[in-house]
């Protein structure tokens, strides 16, 4: 049954919009500890680079069998091109407005033996002006008409703008689309509690506790409060290595949780990234949402055995899951 399902999301087209990101892996080789002062030295040896942000979430969308259309802000320099050449080799098509008050969001991660030691970012989190605003509308509104759903990544550099959540609700109400959201908070600080009358959202704890300026709630009343204040239909609480919880709120209200299928994960950071891909192409597909969510714990297990933020493809999940079963 899932194989079926996976099968039949050729024909789903989904928006995505949200921040652009260049993730660069930098492996080193440890030198030791300078004489000068107490910091640690090493050699950089190779760097890869990967397309990030709301970038991996619309390569993940293609490479799992739906179409894409990515719409996001860069800046005028070598990175910007980096990711319209990765997304051009993924056949996604994209509009990429140029701004030149920012650069393209760059963070550089250095590692030994495939160990993080520290990240080094280059971004301007300002929103952005009206003109680029405009422009973003203008190509929501232009390929809505012919999508299935819209899916924001928003990673709080200023790309997902207040007027912008406005039109994209009422572009979705006019045209029958669903709205799926999620805010990606590590060094800085967004509110899911932004997104209302979503089809679905995906904080995880931390982002959930923020927003609802609750510490101290257990995992059940947290989530229920959240989906009453935001009047989501569906909600998945991640839990990093503890997996999630996808509750269920539409009409007859219910929950279930899926553990982290990964024993021994390599990267962690593009887990809900994944995730989110593939809530967003079954659910636009009508497929079961307690079936997409044991979907997308596989999609999320094999995006954490990878170093870096790869696309996970079609034929890769259902060989996973045939070795499950």
């Amino acid at each position: 049954k899932i194989i079926k399902v996976i099968k039949s999301w050729e024909s789903t087209n989904l928006i995505v919009i949200g921040d652009t990101i260049l993730d660069q892996y930098s492996g080193c080789e440890a030198l030791g500890m300078s004489a000068e002062a107490p910091v640690v030295v090493v050699k950089e040896l190779e760097t890869k680079n990967f397309i990030g942000g709301a970038a991996i979430v619309a390569s993940h969308i293609k490479s799992l069998g739906a179409n894409c259309h990515f719409i996001s802000v860069v800046g005028d320099d070598t990175s910007a091109k980096l990711v319209e050449e990765g997304l051009s080799n993924l056949d996604i098509k994209f509009n990429l407005v140029k701004d030149n008050t920012r650069p393209t969001t760059l963070k550089k991660r250095y590692l030994v033996e495939n160990q993080k030691l520290f990240r080094v970012s280059r971004l301007e989190e300002h929103s952005i002006d009206k003109e680029l605003e405009s422009k973003i509308i203008q190509c929501i509104e232009k390929n809505a008409e012919k999508s299935h759903g819209i899916v924001i990544s928003d990673f709080v550099y200023g790309v997902v703008t207040e007027k912008i959540l406005e039109r994209i609700y009422q572009i979705a109400k006019e045209n029958n689309l669903f709205i799926f959201g999620d805010v990606q908070c590590s060094s800085q600080v967004g509110l899911i509690t932004r997104f209302k009358n979503y089809t679905l959202l995906c904080p995880n704890e931390r982002e959930a506790r923020i927003a609802m300026q609750d510490k101290d709630s257990g995992l059940e009343k947290l989530s229920k409060e959240l989906m009453e204040i935001t009047k989501v239909e569906n909600l998945i609480m991640k839990l990093g290595s503890k997996g999630f919880i996808a509750y269920k709120g539409k009409g007859e209200s219910n929950s279930q949780s899926f553990p982290a299928l990964s024993i021994n994960p390599i990267d962690v950071s593009g887990a809900g990234d994944a995730l989110l891909a593939a809530m967003a192409v079954g659910m636009s597909n009508k497929q079961d949402f307690f079936t997409m969510a044991a979907i997308a714990s596989c999609v999320s297990s094999l995006a954490v055995e990878n170093l870096g933020n790869k696309p996970i493809y079609r034929e890769s999940l259902i060989d996973f899951i045939d070795n499950i079963f």
